[in-house]
């Protein structure tokens, strides 16, 4: 069955970094968008970057984009997100999730979601 599995969250200051993780099994990795969403506490959940099977086409929300990167390892089967810069607004639980085949920003286009990692920036 499809698994994803997060990790590499935790607590670090405004201005910090963090790299997360995502495992994926039970499908043909390399044929699907990654995504990465995030959802702070008391708001909805949000789009912050996805990543094309192969890798070759990213696409980021305008909050993340030049501070974050989002990249994939196929032969492990792993998506990162690479967190540069980073602010309290950006504290939230980051999930990893399963698009298709075509780039979308919609969370409601993604069929698996891992159990989130938790991010806390302070300032």
């Amino acid at each position: 069955q499809v698994q994803l599995v997060e990790s590499g969250g935790g607590s670090v200051q405004a201005g910090g970094s963090l790299r997360l993780s995502c495992a994926a099994s039970g499908f043909s990795f390399s044929v699907y968008y990654m995504g990465w969403f995030r959802q702070a506490p008391g708001k909805q959940r949000e789009f912050v970057a996805a990543t094309s099977g192969i890798g070759r086409t990213t696409i980021y929300s305008d909050s993340v984009k030049g501070r974050f990167t989002v990249s994939r390892d196929n032969a492990k089967k792993t998506v990162y997100l690479q967190m540069n810069t980073l602010n309290p607004e950006d504290t939230a639980v980051y999930y990893c999730a399963r698009g298709s085949t075509s780039a979308t920003k919609v969370a409601a286009a993604y069929d698996y979601w891992g159990q989130g990692t938790q991010v806390t920036v302070s300032s």
